[in-house]
């Protein structure tokens, strides 16, 4: 009954891959470290060294440790450089997905939950985003989750295997101490980046249709998410079928000056953020609706943005510490 964590060593990826062992279920790691970090790594938890999409290496991981489920998250995830690199983020994604689900079908491995994600959705025409909001990817990146949802589901449909898929929103904080965000992309680690170095955080854009200004999106605890997929894995687990998606979100948009608040609150650092143009593609407003997983999943959110940007700044500070040897 154990569980391949691909991806298991990126900031998403670690969270699930030690939320799963810390609930019982047994879990082995495979990362190609090219954006995830060993450290990330319990010692505890298993780790295999290679890429999801080198069917040799897969196929050794699933049948050396006994897999009978896989939670999938290993892939390219930078939504803006996707556009600027559409083969590489195919390849990445698309391709090793599919060679993740020949080496699955070829050993029998019949329980799979996908990382999915929001970008499928593009730009939203409602306030609220449930699963039946029509998919309009804008990015290839938010294109090739989309395929790989389909490649999921297509395969279902002619082998004995059940499946899911969870579409994240923006997720944040820290669930552990050790455990940060590395994205050079993701607005808390750019704004907790800035603190640290002694320059002010910057705002992109306070001219759009919501009431202070700036974006609103939809913040979720990284271990509200780690969460999610220990659930859905068990529910997997326990013969019992999902829906094909969910949604992980609040149901609540933060903006992207509250968000600057609470970054205060939590750093004790009082500052008042520099003030950009838009960056272009952006939507005003991004929320979702965490309905369905809450009656499927037992799902919630558990942290408030409070509790979010404290975790994430905590685990900030202990990451530069580490780095200057303190």
């Amino acid at each position: 009954m154990t569980w391949l964590v691909t991806g298991g060593a990126g900031y998403i990826g670690a969270h699930v891959a030690r939320a799963m062992a810390d609930t019982g279920l047994p879990v082995v790691v495979l990362d190609d470290l090219s954006t995830g970090r060993a450290e990330f790594v319990r010692p505890d938890i298993p780790f295999v060294v290679g890429s999801v999409g080198d069917a040799d290496v897969v196929r050794a991981v699933l049948g050396d440790h006994g897999c009978t489920g896989v939670v999938h998250l290993a892939g390219f995830k930078y939504a803006g450089v996707s556009v600027e690199r559409p083969l590489h983020t195919y390849r990445t994604n698309v391709v090793g997905m599919q060679v993740l689900l020949e080496q699955m079908v070829g050993l029998g491995v019949g329980q799979l939950v996908l990382s999915s994600s929001a970008a499928v959705y593009g730009t939203p025409d409602v306030d609220v985003v449930t699963e039946a909001t029509p998919c309009r990817p804008e990015s290839p990146y938010g294109e090739s989750k989309l395929v790989c949802e389909w490649l999921l589901r297509a395969l279902a449909r002619v082998t004995p295997m059940t499946q899911t898929s969870l579409r994240y929103f923006n997720v944040v904080g820290s669930g552990y101490p050790d455990l940060y965000d590395t994205s050079p992309h993701n607005l808390f680690p750019l704004v907790l980046r800035a603190l640290s170095e002694g320059r002010t955080p910057v705002v992109r854009g306070t001219d759009y249709d919501t009431p202070d200004g700036s974006c609103v999106r939809d913040y979720v605890h990284v271990q509200d998410v780690a969460d999610a997929h220990v659930a859905a894995a068990r529910v997997l687990d326990s013969g019992q079928p999902l829906e094909t998606v969910y949604n992980l979100g609040s149901g609540a948009g933060v903006s992207v000056l509250e968000i600057m608040a609470a970054v205060a609150r939590a750093t004790g650092i009082a500052f008042e953020p520099e003030i950009a143009g838009r960056r272009a593609g952006d939507p005003s407003r991004i929320v979702a609706s965490g309905e369905l997983a809450a009656r499927d999943l037992g799902w919630a959110v558990r942290h408030d943005v409070d509790a979010c940007v404290r975790t994430a700044w905590d685990a900030w500070q202990r990451s530069l510490g580490r780095s200057r040897g303190l």
